[in-house]
């Protein structure tokens, strides 16, 4: 099977799998499992952040973030299209009492920050108080230019925010870039990084920030069900990807570029492609006929009017020229 669903199907890799399986473990709540240690000191010494904490999943992580850095009555600006908005349950409302106060972002996937400085609430009892903005890089493939950041962090710095990068993809915006992790990630107080995406490991995130901020994001983390015990198996996992399949990312990017030209070339409308994402507008009135079309011939994809395609470790470059050569059967059928 062919799956374009996400870059979230993948499977680890037998290397992976052996270096899982001959994990030293402890007791991770005790903070005495090896393993989870070792990715946690990785993942902090290349960020260039003191510390992180290994977590079950970007959705968590991103709680635990905002949990972090807001107290109920708080607020935190992010995006209309922000997974930690939109996508994760509200459960930064639901579960901590904070307010999200989405913006538009603009084409390029950065919130326009004159926009954010409009939705900062004043010191007024009638408001909640303002205390983050959260930003997504990359987003929705899109990578945030490395001078935003650094203007969104002065931003911040002159307002009294915190600055938060939700950065499941962020490797993929650094490869992009060409440029290390430490680079994009320095304009900011913490990040998230899902090590269960373009990376390959079976689950996970990390959350980054001071000493301080990962001592309080501990305490979240036991709170909200993340505690663990013998969680060196799946961080094994984790190092095995941050040491050795961030470089291949590009692979994704030129198969994603590939495919968007190859589509192109049918005949199919490719509305744009960024990282390893591209997004393709197809008739509303055939797109869930493409989508069954695609899975009888084992590709799988999220048909819609407008149909995101993700290339990742498990999509080859022939698998993608056979993906284009049923898109163009379909097309050519009345």
């Amino acid at each position: 099977m062919i799956d374009l669903r996400s870059d979230t199907v993948t499977r680890p890799s037998a290397p992976m799998l052996a270096q899982m399986m001959a994990a030293p473990t402890g007791d991770d709540v005790y903070g005495d499992d090896p393993s989870v240690n070792a990715l946690q000191e990785y993942a902090a010494r290349l960020s260039g952040k003191e510390a992180a904490l290994f977590l079950p999943s970007g959705t968590q992580a991103n709680l635990v973030a905002l949990l972090s850095h807001c107290q109920r009555g708080e607020e935190y600006i992010a995006g209309q299209g922000a997974h930690n908005y939109l996508y994760e349950a509200g459960g930064a409302a639901a579960l901590g009492g904070i307010q999200p106060q989405p913006i538009d972002a603009a084409p390029d996937g950065t919130l326009p920050l004159e926009m954010v400085a409009a939705k900062i609430k004043p010191d007024d009892v009638h408001f909640a108080r303002t205390r983050l903005l959260s930003l997504e890089n990359t987003h929705n493939g899109k990578v945030l230019p490395p001078d935003y950041l650094r203007e969104a962090w002065a931003f911040t710095r002159q307002h009294n925010l915190a600055l938060h990068i939700d950065g499941a993809r962020i490797f993929n915006a650094a490869v992009a870039c060409g440029l290390p992790l430490e680079a994009l990630v320095r304009y900011c107080d913490s990040f998230t990084i899902c090590l269960s995406k373009g990376l390959g490991a079976p689950v996970g995130s990390l959350l980054l920030g001071s000493h301080d901020y990962i001592r309080r994001a501990l305490r979240w983390r036991k709170m909200t069900g993340g505690g663990m015990r013998q969680a060196g198996i799946l961080a094994a996992a984790g190092l095995y990807a941050l040491q050795h399949q961030v470089e291949r990312l590009q692979q994704d990017h030129d198969n994603a570029a590939w495919l968007a030209g190859a589509l192109r070339d049918i005949g199919a409308d490719v509305r744009r492609q960024d990282t390893n994402m591209l997004f393709v507008r197809v008739d509303p009135l055939r797109a869930e006929a493409l989508g069954h079309y695609m899975k009888q011939h084992d590709i799988l994809l999220n048909s819609a009017p407008v149909t995101r395609l993700v290339t990742h470790l498990d999509v080859s470059r022939p698998q993608l020229e056979t993906v284009v050569h049923h898109w163009q059967r379909f097309l050519s059928q009345p």
